[in-house]
Parts: structure tokens; C-alpha cells; sequence
């Protein structure tokens, strides 16, 4: 077992934990990445009505990228606070139903916006509860479970992420109504399916606690030297780069479908794609993800996985059709589900300071949550630059290479 880790994995996880578990992350993952896929950009189209569809892209580009500042922030302090946190209610419970509130109640807020910095404003708040949730809700893993179980149950993030996306927009096409509908549904469905993994049990470690959090404290834990902790910046490095190639590819598929290839039926088309994505992440997130645990092997599987992203991209580049749109859908979802599951066990098996899982996953969070939400701003310069999204997807395609580059210098981890 890792340095990094505690007493406590040496408890078994069973069936009804990883459940719950998974059941938690396919609320989170409907209530922040179907908006994103599609009532958002939908919502801010309708309010601006541009002359230019740029205009519209480059507007949710804003409002995803001040999401994304608030992610910086809020991923880390969370997880410090988190770590330090010894009540009655255990030490990550409380931080998962403070965010999984939050996050709802800026969903519901949402859907009452009639003005873009509306819009921005309690997008943000919704991010600011997303983060608080996924960042106490990730930390359980370097707390309840063991370094040779890690791929398979991080592959209950990945694939819950796959079907959570195709459920909502399933969902929103199926209200076909206002926008405040269809937030208030997600908003539901998120607090449902949250309650029950609050109901298990959320050990607090014996010993020492970590020391008392203040600004400056804060401040000097949120560096971790990549000279003293070289795998744990190269891990991050990596998921910066795949993530922001992976991005790339998706946060802009609704405008690629409607003006890349003008596609008069770009919703129901943006389904199809998303379903065909779905299957491969969920399978490849499974099965590969106990392949990884089964082998004791994770660098490898995390670059073929990077590469399978790249070879999507450059083909869509290339080829740029609803059926390549496909093929390339396919490509990603096997790549990005192995990726999810494989990466994030290896991202456990990094940390610098087996008292701060919290803070420590906190920060590599960001890696993730950071580039999805700049990703549709700097696509749309991308696109505007390079006059269409051929070269958008060409830079995909080198990130999802140099991830795959940087996750081989990793030396502590096979």
C-alpha cells in the first residue's frame, strides 16, 4: 500500500457503498454537464440572439471561464477544510450536503436569469457547490478505499459521468420547456440521488489532526513542490493536457453540429452522438479500470488512453461529417472512460501528505474541472481565429499527445 495512504482503507468497501457511490456521481454529473452540454449555451443563445453565432460562443465561453476561477478556489479549500473537519456527522459528509444544497439552489436559481451576467452570476454559485460536492465526495476514496480497488471504483466517477450526460439532455429534450423546468428537474434528481450515499458510514481518522487553517497556511499548502513531489506535478501536468483535449472535442459539439456542419436537427443529433459516447465510456471505464487494478499497471493504460483521444480529434479534423462525428465519439468516450478511471486511481497513489488527501485531490481536481470550464472560451478564439473548427480540433489532438507525454515521467507509479 502507498505512503500516502490510511488506516482506514483497510476496511472493505462493499456493494452497497460503491452504489450509493456511483448513484451520487450520476446526480452531480446530470445536474452540471447537461446544462453545460446544452440548456447553457441554448439559454444564452436565446437571451442574446447574436447577428453572429460566435458572439454566442464566445459569451458561454465567459461565463463557463468565471466558473472555472471560482473551481481554483473552492476545490482546495474545500478539501483543506474538509481534512481538518472532525464532527458528529463525520469529516466529509457535512461538506457533501452543504454542496450538493448550494448546488441545487444555484440551479433553481438559474432558471429565473433573463440577462447574461444573471446567467454568469448563478452559474457560478451552482460551480461553487459542484466543487464543494465533488471535492469531499472524491477525497472518500484516498479515506475508505484500498490502493488495488481504486481503478474499479473510480470507474463509478467516469461512467456515471457518461450516462449522466446522456440522461439529462435526454431529460431537457424531454421537458421541451422553459429553462427554470428543466434546472428544477436537475436540481431534484441531484439531491435525490446524493441523500443516500449520506446515509453511510464517514470514519474519521485516529491521530493527529492536520494544523489549525489560516490564510497563510493555506496559501503555503496549496504549492506542492514539483521538485520534492516530481510524480504528483507530472500526474497534474497530464490531466491538465487530456482534459483540456478532451474539452476541446465536447464543449463545443452543440455548435459544431448546428454551424460547423449545419445541422438542422443539431438537439437530436447532439443525443445520438452522446449516446454512442456514453457506451464506450461506461464500458471502458469498468472493464479497463479493474484491467488497471488486476495488473497493478497505470501508466500505460492512461496513455493509450490519451492517445485513443488524439486520433478523435485529428480525425474530425480531417474528416468533419455527422457519421466521422460518430467514429470520433466512439473514440473519445473509449479513451476518456479508460482515462477517468485509470487516471484518478493513479492521482490517489501520488499525494504528498497522507493528512491531507482533501486538499491534495483538491487541488489535482482543478486539473479536471479548470480546463472543461476555460475550454469553450478558448475553443471559440480557436474557431474565430482559425476560421472554423478544423484547427480547434487539431489543438485537441496535440493536448491529448502531451498528456499522454507527461504521464510517462511519472516514476512512482507502474
Amino acid at each position: 500500500m502507498s505512503g500516502t495512504d490510511t488506516a482506514m482503507v483497510d476496511r472493505r468497501i462493499t456493494g452497497r457503498w460503491v452504489t450509493a457511490f456511483a448513484a451520487a456521481w450520476l446526480g452531480v454529473w446530470m445536474a452540471q454537464l447537461a446544462p453545460l452540454q446544452l440548456l447553457l449555451p441554448a439559454q444564452i443563445d436565446a437571451r442574446l440572439a447574436p447577428e453572429h453565432w460566435v458572439d454566442s460562443v464566445v459569451a458561454f465561453g465567459l461565463v463557463a471561464g468565471a466558473a472555472g476561477l471560482c473551481s481554483i478556489v473552492v476545490y482546495p479549500l474545500t478539501g483543506a477544510l474538509s481534512d481538518r473537519t472532525r464532527s458528529r456527522y463525520g469529516r466529509r459528509r457535512p461538506w457533501i450536503a452543504a454542496g450538493t444544497l448550494l448546488f441545487a439552489l444555484g440551479l433553481v436559481l438559474l432558471g429565473l436569469q433573463t440577462d447574461v451576467v444573471g446567467i454568469g452570476v448563478c452559474w457560478c454559485l451552482a460551480i461553487v457547490g459542484f466543487c464543494v460536492l465533488g471535492a469531499a465526495l472524491t477525497a472518500t476514496i484516498s479515506d475508505q478505499v484500498p490502493v488495488e480497488r481504486r481503478g474499479f471504483v473510480s470507474g463509478w466517477i467516469s461512467a456515471p459521468q457518461a450516462v449522466g450526460v446522456i440522461l439529462g439532455i435526454a431529460l431537457l429534450l424531454l421537458l421541451d420547456t422553459q429553462p427554470f423546468v428543466g434546472y428544477l428537474a436537475l436540481a431534484v434528481i441531484l439531491v435525490a440521488l446524493v441523500v443516500p450515499f449520506l446515509r453511510l458510514p464517514d470514519p474519521i481518522p485516529a491521530g493527529e489532526r492536520p494544523a489549525p487553517l489560516t490564510p497563510r497556511t493555506l496559501m503555503e499548502s496549496l504549492w506542492v513542490s514539483p521538485r520534492r513531489h516530481p510524480d504528483f506535478a507530472w500526474t497534474m501536468l497530464s490531466r491538465v493536457l487530456v482534459n483540456l483535449g478532451n474539452a476541446f472535442s465536447t464543449s463545443l459539439l452543440f455548435y459544431f453540429l448546428l454551424y460547423g456542419l449545419g445541422d438542422a436537427d443539431a438537439e437530436t443529433d447532439l443525443l445520438l452522438v452522446t449516446i454512442v459516447y456514453t457506451v464506450f465510456v461506461v464500458a471502458s471505464s469498468i472493464l479497463l479500470g479493474r484491467l488497471s487494478d488486476r495488473l497493478g499497471r497505470r501508466r500505460a493504460f492512461v496513455v493509450a488512453a490519451s492517445v485513443s483521444q488524439a486520433l478523435a480529434a485529428l480525425l474530425l479534423a480531417i474528416w468533419p461529417s455527422l457519421p466521422m462525428g460518430f467514429v470520433s465519439s466512439a473514440l473519445i468516450g473509449l479513451g476518456y472512460g479508460c482515462f477517468m478511471s485509470v487516471d484518478q486511481a493513479l492521482a490517489t497513489q501520488v499525494l504528498p501528505d497522507p493528512a491531507s488527501h482533501g486538499k491534495d485531490l483538491g487541488i489535482m481536481n482543478i486539473a479536471q474541472a479548470v480546463p472543461q470550464a476555460v475550454a469553450p472560451l478558448i475553443g471559440a478564439g480557436l474557431v474565430a481565429w482559425l476560421g472554423g473548427f478544423a484547427g480547434l480540433y487539431l489543438v485537441s489532438a496535440a493536448c491529448a499527445v502531451a498528456g499522454a507525454i507527461a504521464v510517462t515521467r511519472v516514476r512512482g507509479v507502474r
